[in-house]
C-alpha cells in the first residue's frame, strides 16, 4: 500500500469541487427548513459508502455492460462539464424531486446531491489515473468534510455569506470545467488509437 500525497490531495480537490458541498449549502438549508432536520452521520456516511462501493464494482459494472473507464470517463468529462456550467452561469440543468420528508438525508442529500452522477463518474475518471488506496483516502477525507459542512450549515452561511457562497461556487466552476476538459482530452485520445 503506497500513499502518495500528492495523490490524495488531487483526488480531494477534484471529488470536494464536484461534490460542491459548500455551494449546495443553501440547498442543504431549504431541506433544513422543509423536513425540520437532517441526519448529518446517515447522509455523510451513506454518501461515503456509495461512493466507495462504486470504486470496487462500478469498473465491473461496466464490463459487464461492455463499456470501457475511457469511455465513461468521456460521458464524466461531458457530466462534469455541465456541473461546472450549473456552476459558473448559476443555471439548474438538473432538478431533483425533493417530496419526502421522511428520506431528506437519504434522498435527495447523500444521493444524489452528494453521491450523485458526477462524483460516481469522476471517481472512475480517477480511477484510471490514480491508486486506489488514495482515492480512497480522498473520499474519507471529503466525507469529513461533508458531514462538518453538513453540521454547520448554518453558521457557515452566516460566516460566509450569500456572495461569499456564489464567489467559491464559481471558482470550483471554473476549476471543474478545467479538469472536464483534461479528462475529455486524456481519454478521447485513448479511443481514438
Amino acid at each position: 500500500m503506497q500513499l502518495e500525497f500528492k495523490q490524495i490531495f488531487t483526488a480531494f480537490m477534484v471529488l470536494f469541487a464536484v461534490i460542491d458541498i459548500v455551494g449546495n449549502i443553501p440547498i442543504i438549508i431549504d431541506l433544513r427548513k422543509k423536513v425540520g432536520h437532517i441526519q448529518s452521520e446517515k447522509a455523510s456516511l451513506i454518501a461515503g459508502v456509495i461512493m466507495i462501493v462504486f470504486l470496487f464494482v462500478g469498473k465491473s459494472l461496466l464490463n459487464l455492460i461492455g463499456i470501457d473507464v475511457n469511455s465513461f470517463a468521456v460521458a464524466g468529462a461531458f457530466v462534469i462539464f455541465f456541473i461546472a456550467l450549473e456552476m459558473i452561469l448559476g443555471i439548474t440543468l438538473y432538478k431533483d424531486d425533493e417530496s419526502s420528508a421522511m428520506t431528506a438525508s437519504v434522498f435527495p442529500l447523500a444521493f444524489p446531491l452528494i453521491a450523485g452522477p458526477g462524483s460516481l463518474t469522476t471517481l472512475l475518471s480517477l480511477r484510471a489515473e490514480f491508486e486506489i488506496e488514495n482515492i480512497i483516502v480522498a473520499v474519507i477525507s471529503n466525507v469529513i468534510v461533508i458531514y462538518i459542512v453538513l453540521k454547520t450549515s448554518a453558521k457557515i452561511e452566516k460566516l460566509i455569506g450569500k456572495n461569499g457562497i456564489n464567489i467559491i461556487r464559481k471558482v470550483f466552476g471554473v476549476i471543474l470545467l478545467a479538469i472536464a476538459v483534461k479528462l475529455f482530452a486524456a481519454n478521447i485520445k485513448a479511443l481514438l488509437v
